[in-house]
């Protein structure tokens, strides 16, 4: 029986609440400094909770929605024939508006310190780049790193979920693809990969945090493409999707 496009609404939306709560509070409230790992997670422990967000809502939702959680990966499987255009539409409004209530939920969390919150410059785990923002890289960089980054990441969730792939184990193995993404991209953007993660932390950081956000918007959508487009390379055997 097929699932009800208001069911996939609904996972969707809390499958990205979620992970913004999880994966971005684990970075505003006990990260520390991310980059040198003291004083609270650092950059193993802020990649980890995103990872693990992914892994556990795949099993909680991946049956009903099969936990997108991302409008780049809800594209990337747009272009590789797997999702309609209306379903599409309707999981990439749930994953914003789950993303903007995790966001609202981890910055009233953060204003009930007794000593008050002082919010800075890309506060609540938002992405960025530049002066200021972690090594400071420059835009290109950041872009490329989005886009490449997003792009494998992709095609690892279209392997493992083909029909030829391991689906038992799929949502371990994107989760810990993301980890990896993270461990690599935190010092470079902070790790977007996922426009709504992205979006949902710059409307309530504001400054510099908005101003950067059409980057995460626009790179993990070029990335999840040239996933697709690769998987559709390698698996070129519809019977295989």
């Amino acid at each position: 029986m097929e699932t009800k496009i208001t069911s996939k609404f609904i996972a969707e939306l809390i499958g990205t609440f979620g992970l913004v709560l999880f994966g971005c509070g684990a970075a505003a409230i006990a990260g520390g400094d991310t980059l040198v790992g003291t004083s609270g997670l650092g950059l193993l422990g802020i990649s980890l909770a995103f990872g693990l967000s992914v892994v556990v809502f795949a099993y909680a939702i991946g049956s009903v929605s099969g936990c997108h959680i991302n409008p780049a990966v809800t594209i990337g499987v747009l272009v590789s024939g797997r999702i309609t255009f209306r379903d599409a539409l309707v999981y990439i409004a749930a994953q914003f508006i789950g993303a903007i209530l995790g966001a609202f939920v981890l910055k009233t969390i953060l204003m009930g310190q007794l000593a008050g919150f002082q919010q800075g410059e890309w506060a609540f785990g938002s992405n960025g780049w530049g002066a200021g923002y972690q090594s400071e890289y420059g835009m290109v960089t950041a872009f490329i790193t989005e886009a490449i980054l997003t792009a494998i990441f992709l095609f690892v969730i279209l392997g493992t979920t083909s029909k030829i792939g391991n689906g038992t184990m799929a949502g371990l193995a994107i989760g810990l693809t993301l980890v990896l993404i993270h461990m690599v991209a935190i010092p470079i953007t902070g790790t977007s990969v996922n426009p709504a993660r992205s979006l949902g932390p710059a409307i309530f950081a504001g400054g510099n945090a908005i101003a950067q956000v059409w980057l995460f918007l626009v790179a993990p959508i070029v990335g999840a493409v040239i996933g697709a487009i690769l998987w559709r390379m390698v698996y070129a055997d519809p019977k295989t999707a």
